[in-house]
């Protein structure tokens, strides 16, 4: 017969603790979930824990998982209850390899921010140079390429590699503090242009570059 486990919890983990469960599953015993009443589970004590589990609730269960940051006396608590009281990993996620199992790999495909990468030494770089650049930034996960400029040091193919960088499937941003190029970035087709502010930010509508503001 297969072992049955409480699980306790707190209002805000239970959402988690389900899901991490049921991703588990099959399962090699049984178990419930009971949220003790009270919202953060970190906060959980062996005094709380005795004082709230009535006989009802765990006159069925073979072992008691509370969470990794409960304090307090387990030891004392299990002889309490009658029933061993086991600590389990301070963060829900990390309950498969509590259990001997692999841990899921979270989906990384989706997400709704992009990822800025900047390569801060751009006009010193070959625009051969920018776009390999660009490529291991975007294996490393950026999705907006970021071409930093240097202030007092021109940088004649800026839009020889803006135009390389599209080419090559890569979105741009230009981060320079010199106005003049913020405009020759956004006429090149730059889409965002870094970082704008209270003196330069009347170049949003001389181009169609998306403006990245700062105070």
């Amino acid at each position: 017969m297969a072992e049955k486990l409480l699980f306790l919890t707190g209002k805000l983990a239970e959402p988690s603790l389900h899901k991490v469960l049921n991703e588990m599953a099959p399962l090699p015993f049984e178990y419930r979930v009971h949220q003790l009443g009270l919202s953060v589970a970190a906060l959980m004590t062996d005094k709380m824990i005795a004082r709230r589990l009535t006989p009802e609730i765990i006159h069925d269960c073979d072992q008691i998982i509370v969470p990794g940051r409960c304090r307090g006396d387990l030891d004392a608590l299990s002889e309490q209850l009658n029933v061993e009281v086991i600590r389990g990993p301070e963060e829900v996620k990390d309950l498969p390899l509590f259990f001997g199992r692999e841990r899921k790999a979270p989906d990384l495909s989706r997400y709704d921010v992009n990822i800025f990468a900047e390569i801060v030494d751009a006009p010193e770089r070959t625009v051969e140079s920018i776009v390999e650049r660009a490529q291991y930034y975007s294996d490393c996960g950026a999705n907006v390429i970021d071409i930093g400029c240097l202030p007092e040091e021109k940088f004649p193919h800026m839009e020889e590699a803006i135009t390389a960088l599209h080419e090559s499937g890569f979105k741009v941003s230009v981060d320079s503090s010199n106005i003049d190029d913020l405009r020759r970035a956004g006429k090149a087709g730059a889409d965002y242009l870094l970082s704008l502010t209270e003196k330069t930010y009347h170049l949003a509508e001389e181009v169609d570059s998306v403006p990245i503001l700062v105070p």
